[in-house]
């Protein structure tokens, strides 16, 4: 199938990649001129403003837009929804806010034009593992653009799978799922980033407690001098909290168990805050992932080895850098 990418960052350049290793072709727009040669050269069809990214694309048009939440996201959804046609496919790909979809999905539907909405995990690392994705939107369109879904992502791999499954959604099994109306895919992305958000705080403030029963403020005779690059690998290794992110942990801990490159001051994307709005609105008490987006407001202010363990994190699985100063 044909596909156009708008935004060719880290995740949308890979997600190009990614289509074009399965015989797809892509036709690819970005404010850098310098990133649209980049993937021309590996076989993507090039353009040089939207208009002309529209020309390129076969009807029914499908243009996924990979950019930051926000205006910029808003600003070309409505410059697209002047230049397509009805039954053409608009995806929101980014981390939007739910609202911002259904506010979209209006705006395009009076131009008979479709909408989805596509939480989508996988960060740097998609390209090769491919891309969790929670779909929302047009089902029509959903179920048009299966192919390229089904491409993105990770597929079953070695995962066993789950009792009592017969009869559901195999896609599910693949690693894409169609949520529901518009914003629901975002709504369900928004969650799983708020979860992300209280499961790196835990490993943090684990191993920061490992680290400190080293200092002066515990008795000598209870003091360790604890290995934590191995401990994260040992538990890698078959332990109840073996996961992806404690992978990346361990990944950065070999690397340099000090993290002597990162201060611990830990951003947050919007989607921690979008997800204790929604608990409160729904009444639903979120202790956890409560304080784990405060403690990222804290760490702008003082750090800790904690802090420096969930920069690592988010520089491991999404490419975050630390602001510089």
């Amino acid at each position: 199938m044909q596909l156009g990418m708008i935004g060719l960052g880290r995740m949308g350049g890979n997600i190009v990649r990614r289509l074009m290793r399965h015989g797809h072709s892509c036709v690819v727009y970005d404010r850098s001129a310098d990133a649209v040669r980049g993937l021309q050269s590996e076989g993507a069809t090039p353009s040089a403003d939207l208009a002309d990214f529209v020309k390129h694309l076969e009807a029914p048009r499908a243009v996924w837009v990979m950019l930051p939440a926000g205006e910029i996201t808003h600003d070309t959804i409505v410059e697209l929804s002047n230049l397509l046609s009805r039954g053409d496919i608009v995806i929101d790909g980014g981390n939007s806010f739910y609202h911002d979809d259904i506010r979209h999905a209006d705006l395009l539907t009076a131009k008979g034009i479709r909408y989805l909405d596509v939480g989508t995990s996988g960060g740097v690392w998609g390209l090769e593992r491919g891309y969790c994705m929670m779909i929302g939107g047009d089902k029509g369109a959903f179920e048009h653009l299966d192919p390229i879904f089904k491409t993105l992502a990770p597929g079953r791999g070695t995962i066993d799978r789950t009792p009592g499954r017969d009869g559901r959604d195999p896609r599910a099994e693949q690693g894409y799922i169609y949520c529901g109306p518009p914003g629901a895919g975002h709504f369900v992305k928004m969650v799983h980033n708020g979860i992300e958000y209280g499961v790196m705080q835990a490993y943090a403030e684990g191993f920061d407690v490992l680290k400190n029963v080293a200092s002066k403020a515990v008795p000598e005779n209870r003091r360790y001098n604890l290995n934590l690059a191995d401990i994260a690998e040992v538990w890698r290794r078959g332990s109840v909290i073996a996961s992806w992110l404690l992978d990346l942990t361990a990944i950065a801990l070999a690397h340099d168990e000090s993290l002597g490159e990162f201060t611990g001051h830990v951003e947050d994307s919007g989607e921690g805050r979008w997800t204790i709005n929604a608990a409160i609105e729904e009444a639903v008490p979120a202790e956890v992932l409560s304080a784990a987006l405060y403690t990222r407001f804290r760490s702008r202010q003082q750090n800790t080895y904690a802090e420096k363990i969930l920069s690592a994190m988010r520089k491991e699985f999404g490419g975050h850098q630390e602001p510089k100063g």
